[in-house]
């Protein structure tokens, strides 16, 4: 009996080199990878993280029966049209959701390079895949998913608490969520006093030398109105004690490298 051929894994096709590829800035680099679990039941469940490398964000974490390469392409459409970015580059192995025909044309119309690791290579893809060990040791490895829609639940309660609450060393002690914040922060616009205070300026530089022009406040009033300012107290409860503002998200003693 001849000996049955094994088949042949398809590879996919990099359009840079993954071992030297590091992200460099916010959506330089996303990865994404999978994972399996089981409900109650005894039914799997398929688990697919995508992360962004540089802020090392939790983008997307979804538990479903089945994921395709539709399903992945439509959950990276998703996150764009959810959060308004884009990336330039992602990172993944060579699984057949990875190279199928459906994530390849997303990557050539969307103009998104592609970098697949080396077969058996998880160390290739590091941020996901240490992801995966904390979801694995905090996670699943802890809860029992009775249904598809408790996994998928405690899912996204994971990646919430993840970007929010987790700081990590590399980003001096930032969430992923505050230093991806950092780099996102929209330009002030000018308020009423300012363009007012620009328009005067403008027509005063606008009149000829002789002409006096217009004093609006002296620096001596200027500094008697700022020392009128005095600051208000917080109010005080039944005991004397100020009362505090309370904070609505807390940092989490768990601290990533």
């Amino acid at each position: 009996m001849p000996a049955k051929r094994r088949k042949r894994l398809r590879r996919g096709d990099s359009t840079v080199p993954g071992d030297r590829l590091r992200a460099e800035r916010p959506d330089h680099v996303w990865a994404f990878d999978f994972q399996w679990d089981v409900t109650e039941d005894g039914r799997a469940v398929k688990l697919l993280y995508v992360v962004d490398e540089f802020t090392r964000e939790a983008l997307a974490m979804e538990a479903e029966r089945r994921i395709d390469g539709d399903k992945v392409v439509a959950v990276l459409d998703r996150i764009i049209a959810e959060q308004s970015r884009r990336p330039q580059l992602v990172r993944c192995d060579n699984g057949p959701e990875m190279t199928s025909h459906a994530l390849r044309d997303w990557c050539r119309f969307s103009r998104t390079g592609a970098a697949f690791i080396e077969p058996g290579s998880p160390w290739e893809n590091p941020f996901v895949e240490s992801l995966n060990s904390r979801v694995r040791d905090e996670l699943l490895s802890v809860e029992i998913f009775s249904c598809l829609t408790e996994a998928k639940v405690m899912i996204e309660d994971f990646r919430v608490d993840y970007n929010r609450c987790r700081p990590h060393r590399a980003h001096g002690m930032m969430t992923p969520a505050a230093f991806a914040a950092s780099f996102h922060q929209p330009l002030l616009k000018p308020t009423a006093t300012a363009a007012g205070e620009g328009i005067e300026q403008r027509s005063q530089l606008a009149q000829p030398p002789g002409d006096p022009q217009p004093v609006a406040f002296t620096p001596g009033q200027r500094h008697n109105q700022a020392e009128d300012i005095t600051p208000t107290p917080a109010p005080a409860d039944s005991r004397g004690a100020h009362q505090h503002t309370p904070t609505t998200t807390q940092l989490s003693q768990q601290v990533d490298p």
